[in-house]
């Protein structure tokens, strides 16, 4: 129920999922499910007859109440416990299902996602990952949103949670972490980048040191591709955000050249967010996939795709491991620094 597009975009999504996913895979639309039975029946009556015989592969959850856009995250935990969000998230921390997609409150759905699938050993936050498109391949970028002030040793959490994303969902053997900050040379930066920069180097990841925001479209600093880009979660977003406005800016220039619309919308679609679908809450016992608030029927397709590939990685599992081998070490440096 949560979204720009709700419910026609969930339901829509799911809709344009099924045929991808093997048949051993269901989708739980969870919500108002009058309201729900509504939009499912026009839509399987029109544009998605084609794919009606694959209805008995959803399941209708009821949860009465809503989560708007404005509700404060806290509020929002505590005082609709029988909300699409909380109830879909507690159906994963029962066992019920195996992934959480919403393209609804941000915030609520970080609070629901760590205090009902609780968050791994010795993790501080969790932290948004979001694919970036460059020149060459994908760039993990995080912290994207969730947390606005990152100490160093949190940074050096967020790079072994992106290290993981990019082993797992995008097939990346140890993968290159660039840390996000104002210059290349490790001196640069406010205090917590240049903590962290020395924390990276001594972690045992595959740091490729400093990285500057133009980096980050090219896919490459001087050391090298880059996999994996660090950040607190003010920069990550503001970076996000400014991403997102490139293409309209660009396209409209080129339009206004007297480039056909057509012709410029094939040569930017790399950088329509609808392809990468969602972003996943890193550091969260399960999987909670956060979609964009307007995402479209495509891109909640395509974020349902992103929540199969990481349980079928086993992704959380692997993080679980690398934050508990990594435990020990890191608290040496840490102490070490200090």
């Amino acid at each position: 129920m949560g979204g720009d597009h709700a419910p026609h975009a969930p339901i829509a999504g799911a809709l344009l999922a099924l045929p991808t996913l093997g048949p051993e895979h269901r989708i739980q639309l969870v919500g108002r499910t009058a309201v729900i039975t509504e939009t499912l029946n026009a839509l399987l009556a029109g544009e998605f007859a084609s794919v009606a015989a694959l209805r008995d592969r959803l399941d209708l959850v009821e949860a009465p109440d809503v989560i708007e856009m404005t509700d404060k995250p806290s509020v929002a935990l505590r005082g609709k416990p029988r909300s699409s969000m909380v109830v879909g998230i507690r159906l994963q921390a029962e066992g019920h299902s195996d992934a959480f997609v919403s393209a609804g409150n941000t915030g609520a759905q970080m609070a629901a996602s760590a205090f009902l699938l609780k968050l791994h050993a010795g993790l501080k936050r969790p932290a948004i990952s979001t694919l970036f498109p460059t020149a060459t391949q994908p760039v993990v970028v995080l912290d994207s949103g969730a947390n606005m002030d990152c100490s160093p040793e949190e940074l050096v959490q967020f790079a072994r949670l992106g290290a993981v994303y990019a082993e797992d969902l995008l097939g990346r053997a140890n993968p290159a972490v660039g840390l996000l900050s104002v210059g290349e040379e490790e001196e640069k930066g406010n205090l917590a980048v240049k903590e962290a920069h020395q924390l990276l180097k001594a972690s045992g990841l595959h740091f490729v040191g400093n990285v500057e925001g133009r980096d980050i479209p090219k896919g490459a600093s001087q050391a090298g591709p880059l996999d994996v880009v660090v950040c607190d979660g003010f920069t990550g977003n503001v970076v996000l955000k400014f991403y997102e406005a490139v293409a309209p800016f660009i396209a409209g220039l080129v339009v206004r050249a007297g480039v056909p619309r057509e012709t410029v919308g094939r040569a930017l679609v790399a950088l329509d967010p609808n392809a990468y679908g969602g972003a996943p809450l890193l550091g969260v016992k399960g999987v909670s996939i956060i979609a964009h608030g307007s995402s479209s029927p495509t891109a909640l397709k395509n974020a349902i795709g992103v929540a199969v590939r990481a349980v079928e990685s086993r992704m959380d599992e692997h993080i679980g491991r690398r934050l508990a081998a990594a435990a020990p070490s890191a608290g040496a440096s840490v102490a070490a620094a200090s």
